[in-house]
């Protein structure tokens, strides 16, 4: 995935160049001012290839007039410094059980080494990026996330306590807006501050979702490993509305661990409370070197959008 050597471009090549240009500005006309959240994670943060290109990428969104705010995850940076520091993690259901020498790590790993390192490579790409947690000025106000789960023989919920494991109770967008407004670039680590000003670890699909929701973002882009959304016959739905994607929960074609994702997008498109949400949500995948741009600037797009639900 190298740079391209312009010394062995043709005529044909730089006339494609600038065709390409050409037809991406109604695309840039339509989102210039806009606000896209992205969540970052998965291959797209593992690869440092297309960790590079990601950065460049952001940058080129904020060049020509679109607002982007990058929220991260890191779960496999977490357990490995887990691992090094020999402090056991276990899981419930998809969810790290995080106790209070857990979150330390946490908070360490996804504010400190990752965090920065998104930074550093928007910053070198030629952006103007700061990092920042949903501590910083309140930004995700967060409350503990209570799980039950059934007991199989005894057929009774018991309450799973995850310890500082939390979800956003309420976000506070007015640090972002004086971001937005600048040449500053934020980038999210998924951490939320309870009420007592204890650190809760939030999942960072589910905090990119609350964020872009109070943003009232144009888009929600979740990078994933995967296409997108895929039907009975495993082919890629480039787009579908809240009730169809209801309906392919109920009916089992979207399950595992996309339906997390899904009920994120929804609760991000979804109006509530006289926020009307986000435009749209869109599931694409990361793996493939700029999603981000060929989501936004081409009529095909990169993976599964997700609109409200149909009236």
């Amino acid at each position: 995935m190298s740079t391209i050597d312009t010394s062995k471009m043709t005529e044909q090549d730089y006339f494609t160049q600038a065709v390409t240009l050409s037809e991406a500005l109604p695309y840039m006309q339509r989102y210039a001012g806009e606000t896209v959240v992205i969540k970052y994670g998965g291959h797209a943060m593992g690869d440092p290839e297309l960790a590079k290109l990601f950065a460049k990428d952001i940058v080129l969104l904020k060049q020509v007039g679109v607002n982007p705010v990058v929220v991260h995850g890191g779960g496999p940076q977490i357990g490995k410094m887990l691992e090094r520091l020999a402090v056991k993690s276990d899981f419930i259901d998809g969810l790290r059980v995080t106790d209070q020498a857990t979150i330390d790590i946490v908070e360490m790993v996804l504010c400190g080494s990752i965090n920065k390192s998104i930074v550093a490579d928007i910053n070198q790409a030629g952006g103007f990026a700061v990092g920042l947690s949903g501590k910083d000025g309140n930004l995700i106000q967060a409350r503990k996330l209570h799980r039950t789960k059934k007991d199989p023989e005894s057929n009774i919920e018991k309450v799973i306590d995850l310890g500082f494991v939390g979800e956003p109770s309420i976000v506070t967008p007015h640090i972002l807006d004086s971001f937005l407004e600048s040449d500053i670039i934020p980038v999210i680590a998924p951490i939320g501050v309870g009420p007592n000003g204890e650190t809760f670890n939030i999942n960072a699909d589910t905090a990119a979702g609350a964020v872009a929701f109070a943003l009232n973002a144009k888009r929600l882009l979740m990078l994933t490993d995967i296409a997108g959304v895929l039907d009975a016959e495993k082919n890629l739905i480039q787009e579908m509305n809240a009730t169809e994607a209801r309906n392919m929960i109920e009916d089992g074609t979207i399950n595992g661990g996309m339906i997390p994702k899904i009920e994120t997008c929804l609760a991000a498109v979804e109006p509530h409370e006289g926020n009307p949400g986000v435009n749209a949500a869109v599931i694409l995948d990361g793996r493939v070197p700029h999603a981000v741009l060929l989501e936004i600037f081409t009529e095909h797009g990169a993976g599964t959008l997700i609109r409200g639900p149909k009236l």
